[in-house]
């Protein structure tokens, strides 16, 4: 009786269906590792951003060879890019399979920004502005250009 249950749960198992994922890349923001961060422009300071994501085609991520970047991230207090990344390329298991997966980056500190008419420079240290509120944008792209949704981050102060 157990070697058929066992028969029964194998076969059962054989006939799941890999997740149906879209060929252009999603990402989600998932989290900060703190959400403060003291200015500099020194890295000083760092956070550690939290990403999910998806790719039905599985062509995300470039090999050693390729200096693509895949990973992009515009400050939203410029609209400014803030960093690029290249992700590496991820192995293909069987035929036609999606690829889901966490990405961690680590964010390292940056000046503040203050409005132009205060005639602060950035990073300069003011007691009239203590916080600044650094949000970010992400979008990710695939070996094959698909370009997938963008997404806002919580702010770090």
């Amino acid at each position: 009786m157990r070697i058929f249950i066992f028969v029964l749960l194998g076969m059962l198992a054989s006939c799941i269906k890999p997740p149906a994922y879209s060929d252009i890349p999603s990402v989600e923001f998932r989290s900060f590792s703190k959400n403060t961060m003291n200015q500099g422009v020194f890295n000083e300071d760092s956070v550690t951003m939290i990403l999910f994501f998806t790719d039905g085609d599985g062509d995300f991520g470039n090999d050693a060879q390729s200096n693509e970047k895949n990973i992009f991230i515009r400050d939203k207090r410029t609209n400014e890019t803030f960093r690029e990344y290249k992700a590496p390329q991820i192995p293909t298991q069987g035929a036609n399979n999606g690829i889901s997966g966490t990405i961690s980056i680590r964010v390292y500190s940056t000046c503040c920004i203050f409005p132009e008419a205060t005639g602060i420079f950035p990073c300069e240290k003011t007691d009239d502005f203590p916080e600044n509120d650094l949000v970010l944008e992400v979008y990710l792209m695939d070996r094959a250009g698909n370009k997938s949704n963008t997404v806002t981050t919580s702010a770090i102060k």
